[in-house]
């Protein structure tokens, strides 16, 4: 079979600009090269900054945010389009070559029903009538599992679930019959009962329709579900390239072996965990629309140790921190810290309560101020709550860089001038300024990649050991909470539906919806998706 994509000798490169130094053209993507057939799909992984979205957005001839492609051919069906004009590119994107973003919440137009956002494109290129287009529409949405597919299109963004329009924008991307998609992270957000549902439905998509995909993503167990071929990059180089099987089976290169290995014999001690530094009883919360998040939540957070709150998107996890550090008053319950009651609202709380609670957030780009520099961002805790200034404060803030394993280098340098790994550790490192006994950890690794995200949570666990600091590490990484976790609360639509020793939680018998947590975490093991699709299916037919 002839290849659709032929890509030859890649070259991309980009401008960056040091402070205080002239502006210099530095090479971001080193010849990569490689084929893919009609139908197939190409797995591109590695870490951030390997290369990955950059290689799938030139399959578009598109270069983001100052990015050059400076060499090479990309050949669709023979030609090189990067030789095209304007019009020429502009008539292949959105018709032959689509692509599915790794938000579809900021890919949607809230203020158009989705039928009309995912159709426009083909009506734009001359593709389809309108009629044509809405019964391919309905068509996909069939395929892609979603709810009542004939009325789907007739919803706004804000009225699914995150599944539900990450699967729109995969329709979106089928509906002018493209012969290549490419997928940049399109579960990554997802927790992992939504990633099944939505990697079934875009397997599913893929092989009726025969379109061939680029799928770009960190998580090698997950791109093992999909790929029929895997390209492993690090720094711009092709690290490994070859069929799944050997990839997963037999890697030969370091670098790829890691990426197999990692979490996988990893295994937090049990301790014991009467000692409770914070306690969570009977705790009912609801938003200014009237819907009621939490219902009736009680659990603890052991001294020195673990509490992991897993669940699905939804599900209460991040609403349970915001009551727990006063963002979010509960209309029943309390929260006590050290056997003392703490007031509900934040800003009724004393300074010494706020400094001994901290929080580090999912995104720690969108949690500092871009034009501060690291040393600012790490002494701003030490002056607001122990009036630390001059040469003291700075003094500090090395010592807490050192203590990250980043070091002096870092003080003067702004966030983006860091990677995601080192901007995480420095978010770290603000709230361990504070000397706090509790940190609340939202999702602090899920963007990250495995290698950087496993780096993240052995320093969490060492910081743990030498300072005796709590965690409440909210996640939907089963492996993570293996990995780190005393203890386990597992909540599904605002209530606790398991909650006790890791040991109890995680080891059989399950409540329904634990095991259903636990089932639905990827394995590096070919045809592992086809196989829960497969148990689910008899398991729906025996009841």
């Amino acid at each position: 079979m002839p290849d659709l994509l032929s890509v030859r000798d890649l070259r991309i490169g980009a401008t960056i600009f040091p402070p205080g130094e002239d502006p210099q053209d530095i090479d971001i993507v080193h010849g990569i090269s490689f084929d893919l057939q009609k139908g197939k799909v190409l797995g591109l992984i590695g870490e951030s900054g390997a290369g990955k979205s950059t290689i799938g957005l030139a399959a578009l001839a598109y270069g983001r945010g100052g990015v050059r492609i400076t060499g090479g051919e990309v050949l669709l069906d023979g030609k090189d389009i990067l030789s095209m004009n304007k019009k020429g590119i502009r008539s292949i994107r959105g018709a032959r070559v689509c692509y599915v973003a790794q938000s579809a919440a900021a890919s949607f137009n809230p203020a158009h029903k989705l039928g009309d956002q995912v159709i426009e494109s083909s009506i734009e290129h001359g593709l389809m009538t309108r009629e044509e287009a809405r019964k391919r529409a309905d068509y996909l949405f069939e395929i892609l599992g979603l709810p009542d597919p004939h009325n789907f299109g007739d919803r706004y963004p804000h009225q699914v679930s995150g599944g539900q329009l990450q699967r729109a924008m995969t329709a979106m991307a089928l509906c002018s019959n493209p012969e290549l998609i490419v997928f940049d992270e399109p579960t990554t957000a997802l927790d992992v009962t939504t990633q099944i549902d939505v990697l079934a439905a875009i397997k599913n998509a893929i092989e009726k329709t025969g379109t061939a995909a680029l799928y770009i993503t960190h998580d090698l167990a997950v791109v093992a579900q999909i790929s029929d071929d895997i390209m492993v990059l690090r720094n711009g180089d092709t690290v490994e390239y070859g069929p799944v099987k050997q990839i997963i089976e037999n890697p030969r290169q370091d670098y790829t072996k890691a990426l197999v290995n990692v979490r996988q014999t990893k295994l937090a001690e049990a301790r014991d965990q009467s000692d409770a530094l914070l306690k969570v009883e009977n705790i009912s919360a609801a938003y200014g629309n009237g819907v009621q998040v939490l219902h009736d939540v009680s659990l603890h957070v052991p001294r020195g140790q673990t509490l992991a709150v897993v669940g699905e998107s939804g599900s209460g996890k991040s609403t349970l921190a915001r009551v727990i550090t006063g963002l979010l008053p509960p209309f029943k319950g309390k929260v006590t810290f050290v056997d003392e009651e703490l007031s509900a609202e934040q800003k009724k709380r004393s300074r010494d309560h706020l400094r001994r609670i901290q929080l580090i957030y999912q995104m720690a780009d969108t949690a500092m101020n871009p034009r501060q520099t690291v040393g600012q961002i790490i002494g701003r805790p030490l002056q607001f709550y122990f009036g630390m200034r001059g040469a003291a404060r700075k003094a500090k803030v090395i010592e807490l860089l050192d203590e990250i394993e980043m070091g002096e280098t870092f003080y003067d340098r702004y966030p983006a001038e860091l990677s995601g790994g080192q901007k995480q550790r420095v978010a770290i490192a603000r709230a361990l300024a504070a000397k706090p006994e509790l940190i609340l950890c939202d999702e602090p690794t899920s963007a990250l990649d495995p290698l950087v995200a496993e780096g993240i949570l052995d320093l969490l666990m060492r910081l743990q050991k030498e300072r005796q600091v709590s965690y409440l590490f909210i996640t939907h990484d089963i492996a993570i909470v293996r990995a780190i976790a005393d203890s386990v609360a597992v909540m599904l639509q605002g209530k606790l539906v398991d909650f006790g020793p890791r040991s109890e939680v995680l080891n059989p018998p399950f409540d329904d919806y634990t095991d259903l947590l636990l089932k639905s975490v990827p394995e590096m093991k070919l045809g592992w998706l086809e196989n829960v699709l497969a148990t689910r299916k008899m398991e729906s037919a025996g009841h």
